[in-house]
């Protein structure tokens, strides 16, 4: 009997974990043997990007967090001999943990941030809790889940997808010179990316270097903040708030440096990006960033310190020789965060109790 797994995301934005669900099942179907199917809210960018690749879905209505039409049709994709569930965000695993306990199946939740459990609920009755850096492992840990139920697996991302990725042209879209230099972030505008530190590091480097514009590829809830401290900065002609951008990593393909200003931090796809892509990285120290960045892969400054962090991209882009260094490291550095090895990965741990071949 082969294994079946039902993946439960609510897919309501198209961010980093909901691209790590597409990720994961696309791979797992590249490995074969595997068959999965994965409940999603209809209508979405990760619906319809599994719908593209001709995986296996079930789209619901899903309009609220803990939407109670989702629980029939994962209880209908459980009723199959031999299957396990695979929730991945926090709605997800309560209603993924419902359905697991109401039918006997074996639950696997994964957590991607690095915030402290509000409760432990499904996640402490789950069978398996994956971790995606060692940094949220620590916070789950210290939030009471026994330390045997959890295992880090790392994000990936398609390394050879990304280093193919084109540039978007920031500097002709924004009417800027061709040699403007560009330090690019992409992030979604919410509290614990903290860009008001990015905000701040900016400030302090405008006379250093004149012809340094600053590109923030994300949107979200705290845009009108921003843009009032842009304000009070007197950065609105140097600091440009993209919005959504469908392909992010083609803004992190023009930059002259990547900078990442994070006080909380599950691990960081979009610093791997840029780490494909050759781009050096300045960041802050929170969460997985460091373990992304060690061994001088890139620069990291502590959280919430705008002159640690000015310094770094300063650093980065005044000495084209330490620059160089920290790219050459970064790329030996991304090789171990592929889509495929965390897709082997997660297998493994459905194989530590289900019968896949």
């Amino acid at each position: 009997m082969t294994a079946r797994v039902v993946h439960v995301a609510s897919g309501r934005e198209w961010r980093g974990g909901q691209r790590q669900v597409w990720l994961l099942a696309r791979e797992l179907a590249h490995l074969g043997g595997i068959e999965q199917v994965v409940v999603t809210g209809a209508g979405s960018e990760l619906a319809e990007r599994l719908r593209r690749d001709g995986l296996p879905l079930r789209t619901v209505p899903w309009a609220m967090g803990l939407d109670p039409r989702v629980l029939p049709a994962v209880l209908a994709e459980l009723r199959t001999a031999g299957s396990l569930v695979h929730a991945h965000d926090g709605h997800a695993v309560t209603l993924g943990g419902l359905a697991a306990t109401v039918s006997g199946r074996r639950f696997v939740a994964t957590r991607r941030v690095d915030f402290h459990l509000r409760r432990p609920g499904f996640w402490a009755r789950a069978d398996r809790v994956i971790a995606i850096s060692r940094a949220v492992a620590d916070v789950l840990i210290t939030d009471g889940i026994a330390v045997e139920r959890i295992v880090i697996v790392h994000s990936g991302i398609a390394l050879d997808e990304i280093r193919g990725t084109g540039r978007l042209d920031v500097r002709g879209m924004l009417g800027l010179p061709s040699d403007a230099l560009v330090a690019a972030n992409v992030a979604a505008l919410v509290g614990h990316k903290d860009h008001a530190t990015l905000l701040r590091a900016a400030a302090r480097l405008g006379s250093r270097f004149p012809s340094l514009h600053w590109v923030v590829a994300g949107e979200g809830p705290e845009r009108a903040a921003l843009e009032r401290l842009r304000a009070d900065l007197g950065l609105e002609g140097r600091f440009h708030l993209l919005g959504h951008v469908p392909e992010p990593a083609r803004v992190a393909a023009d930059a002259d440096v990547f900078v990442m200003s994070s006080a909380q931090e599950g691990l960081g796809t979009s610093v791997l990006d840029a780490m494909a892509l050759g781009i050096p990285v300045a960041s802050t120290a929170a969460g997985g960033l460091a373990e992304l960045l060690q061994d001088g892969a890139g620069l990291l400054a502590a959280p919430s310190d705008p002159a640690a962090l000015a310094e770094a991209v300063a650093r980065l882009l005044e000495d084209s020789a330490l620059a160089r260094t920290t790219v050459e490291r970064a790329s030996a550095q991304v090789e171990r965060f592929t889509a495929a090895r965390m897709a082997e990965a997660v297998r493994s741990v459905y194989r530590s109790w289900a019968p896949f071949p």
